[in-house]
């Protein structure tokens, strides 16, 4: 088996989207998309076109994609239609997508209960949709829903589902454990039986992780056979979660040695995709995730930690770096020293660091981060913080003061109205500016002001915008004077985005800071030079 290639194919932008308190905009799936590409995933599920506005925005200007294939997902047809005229397919096949992802009961019981169909009929919409779908797309996938509960039910059935899917011409038949009741004893038996049933189909497998087996139902089905696994990023998905990727990738790398189509190096960015993702989600990342955990790798002093300096294989079942995560021994001043050098290095920071520097500045870090700042989702203001220890980041702008207020009141029109005013005073080299803007909420409010004032020495801001703005409160049980952390993204006309953060017990002091960093980074990557002319640092 080794050496064997997996197929990794990602739903999270649709069943991630499914999870409680989970919602994401246009911009989220474009960036997550990008992420996953940049790692090097087969297949990127998109969603489900037709079936929502923000679906529909993806797919009408999708992000361009280098290595993976962009899949859209849609069911089979509907009973009395053809599927030549059904809508929902062909939703599918005007989305653009290169891949086509359809799912089809392949439960008798659930053809006839959910759908109010015949088991024939059934039968038929599956294949009609799949030859259908072939007419359009060169790579069509059957997920068999509820395979695992159907085959327990009805295995002859189950199978016919399956069988007329590839009779079709469907290019992969993908085993679902909906429920996500099945144990992966089970999934092993029953996917080696189907395989010998239809040995010359590709399978996949695609487990919900209701019993706490996702991860290990798809290794189980990977034993038995399939070759591609369906998951998302740290297992989000509906009630329990779905197989999660960010585990299987590393174990199916370096446990059992199959070719993912991922380099080693790709892998060593999947602790910052999982804790980037989380604090897009604005989620607190699980800091015991296997793998990517803050504490996976971490050893308190004592016996553990001793033996673990002598040799780290004694309770470190792979090295923390192959997944871009560090060790973190409390009486050792080393850890997270080799991330800190890696990531001057993703930033291109190629300049001389001293041993004396690399400790004083993750010293900050770590002192920052136990105030509640978090650098995984913004690596401008972290590109910032470094660049700032070492001396070599302009001061652009200094805020002398500012102000804002909100205003409830009617307007003119007798309308009750809210209106945020914000004031500053910044200072640029050696003068001075002073402007008042209004805007939708005083964070707007205040960004429209500090650009106001700032475009008339650096020009270049008048082509960067916010596109995202998320607030956490990281000390709910202060009530109403708990610490705020706020992290905004920013894009410019380059078609450059960033992050950037801020942290304070008030939101627009919190909010200034985060803007404070996104100016200053569209300034700096610009190569604008500070004021008064002085050189660049």
């Amino acid at each position: 088996m080794r050496g064997e290639r997996i197929y990794l194919y990602d739903t999270t932008l649709r069943d991630g989207g499914q999870t409680q308190g989970v919602t994401f905009s246009v911009a989220d799936k474009r960036r997550v998309a990008a992420e996953l590409d940049l790692l090097g995933i087969d297949y990127i599920e998109g969603g489900w076109p037709g079936a929502n506005p923000t679906d529909d925005a993806f797919f009408a200007s999708p992000p361009r994609l280098v290595h993976a294939r962009l899949a859209a997902f849609g069911m089979t047809r509907r009973a009395g239609r053809s599927a030549a005229n059904d809508p929902g397919l062909a939703a599918l096949f005007r989305s653009g997508a290169q891949v086509i992802t359809l799912v089809g009961k392949s439960s008798a019981r659930q053809a006839e209960g959910a759908l109010g169909v015949s088991r024939d009929e059934n039968l038929r919409m599956i294949a009609e949709s799949i030859r259908e779908a072939k007419r359009h797309v060169a790579e069509v996938m059957f997920d068999a829903e509820h395979f695992f509960d159907g085959y327990f039910q009805d295995p002859e059935y189950a199978v016919a589902a399956l069988v007329a899917a590839h009779e079709a011409g469907a290019d992969w038949l993908v085993l679902c454990d909906t429920n996500g009741g099945t144990l992966p004893h089970q999934v092993e038996s029953v996917v080696a039986a189907v395989i010998g049933r239809l040995p010359q189909a590709k399978f996949g497998i695609h487990a919900h992780n209701d019993t706490e087996n996702a991860v290990a139902n798809s290794l189980a089905a990977v034993r038995a056979g399939c070759r591609q696994i369906q998951g998302t990023i740290n297992g989000l998905g509906e009630r329990c979660g779905n197989a999660n990727l960010v585990s299987l990738i590393p174990t199916l790398a370096f446990k059992l040695g199959y070719d993912l189509g991922i380099p080693h190096a790709n892998i060593s960015r999947l602790t910052h995709l999982s804790r980037t993702f989380d604090e897009l989600l604005n989620r607190t990342p699980n800091r015991h995730a296997a793998y990517v955990g803050a504490a996976a790798f971490a050893h308190k002093g004592g016996l553990h930690a001793s033996a673990v300096l002598k040799d780290p294989s004694f309770y470190e079942h792979i090295d923390p770096a192959l997944v871009g995560n560090s060790r973190d021994i409390l009486v050792s001043d080393q850890a997270g020293r080799s991330n800190l050098l890696q990531r001057f290095a993703e930033m291109g920071i190629h300049l001389e660091v001293t041993d004396e520097q690399v400790r004083h500045i993750l010293e900050v870090v770590k002192r920052n981060e136990s105030q509640g700042f978090s650098y995984d989702a913004a690596s401008a203001s972290f590109e910032l913080l470094v660049r700032r220890e070492l001396g070599r980041l302009p001061e652009y702008f200094e805020a002398v003061r500012f102000r804002v207020i909100d205003e409830r009141r009617f307007n003119a029109r007798g309308e009750l109205v809210n209106v945020s005013e914000a004031t500053v005073k910044l200072r640029v080299g050696s003068r001075e500016y002073h402007e008042v803007a209004e805007g939708n909420g005083p964070v707007n409010a205040i960004d429209t002001a500090l650009r106001k004032a700032l475009a008339r020495v650096y020009p270049s801001l008048g082509h960067m915008r916010l596109v995202d703005y998320k607030v956490r409160i990281l000390t709910p049980e202060a009530g109403t004077a708990a610490l705020t952390r706020v992290i905004i993204e920013s894009e410019d006309d380059e078609g450059r985005v960033w992050q950037t953060v801020g942290v304070s017990g008030n939101i627009i002091v919190a909010s200034y800071n985060a803007l404070h960093d996104a100016i200053t980074w569209k300034l700096l990557v610009d190569g604008v030079r500070p004021p008064d002319g002085a050189p660049m640092p």
